[in-house]
């Protein structure tokens, strides 16, 4: 099974982009899509379920905003829209699937690059999803999180490490916050299988940084301890171009 994340930067753009064309070539088994930027009708869920998909939606209240979305060619045993974290489940940022064999969760984590309230909401994100995680983590040994994770982890995980030390996505309180869980019972599926540096999943669009590959690694798949010997594969795609990030992929 391979599963794919995707930070589309806006569903529609990407379809323009040639998305579909994409996922048609890619055939993945999964795709967890993050900030889709769009309300339910304006989705392309037909042309997307042509594809030999179900399609699942939670979109933000606020129009043209966040959302995320799961398209699987296995359905569910159960979908749960949101997590029960209110301003979460306004911003549309968790949708969760229950198979037999393990439970995905895709989740859009906040940013706090544009201003002071944004950080200090997305630290309090941070607390109390990893105490949700952690209750997950009692009742499920196999779990998947997906997504844009908006922080890069490790040196390793971005271009200029010291220069952006005071910047929010590589924040040392960040960053602990994702020591903290790796230590909660998940594993690095990409670094599991792949040490290599100069891997990124995210270019800012100022000063040609995707040709010149100043990015950082913002999205990740991260599975259980329960599921990590399971982990084939893991690859960054960055041929990929419908967005500002790539996708990443797993197989298991």
């Amino acid at each position: 099974m391979r599963i794919v994340s995707y930070n589309l930067n806006g569903i529609r753009s990407a379809m323009n982009k040639g998305l579909l064309d994409w996922i048609r070539n890619d055939q993945a088994d999964i795709y967890c899509f993050q900030e889709l930027k769009a309300s339910l009708p304006d989705i392309p869920t037909e042309a997307l379920e042509s594809l030999g998909y179900h399609a699942y939606w939670f979109p933000a209240q606020k129009k043209g905003y966040s959302g995320v979305g799961i398209l699987s060619r296995i359905e569910p045993k159960e979908v749960n829209y949101g997590c029960g974290l209110e301003q979460a489940d306004y911003e549309g940022r968790v949708l969760q699937l229950q198979f037999n064999e393990f439970l995905l969760i895709n989740t859009y984590f906040p940013s706090g690059s544009s201003g002071d309230d944004r950080q200090t909401y997305k630290m309090r994100f941070l607390e109390e999803y990893l105490d949700y995680i952690k209750q997950k983590l009692a009742n499920h040994n196999k779990l998947i999180l997906a997504g844009d994770y908006n922080i890069c982890h490790k040196e390793i995980d971005i271009h200029d490490p010291k220069g952006n030390k005071n910047s929010s996505g590589f924040l040392p309180e960040e960053r602990a916050w994702m020591d903290r869980f790796f230590q909660s019972g998940m594993q690095d599926a990409f670094r599991k299988i792949n040490p290599s540096p100069h891997q990124y999943s995210w270019w800012s669009f100022r000063a040609n940084a995707r040709a010149n590959n100043k990015g950082w690694r913002i999205d990740y798949i991260n599975v259980s301890d329960g599921l990590i010997d399971q982990v084939k594969d893991a690859h960054i795609l960055p041929d990929a171009k419908h967005s500002d990030h790539c996708p990443v992929s797993i197989s298991l």
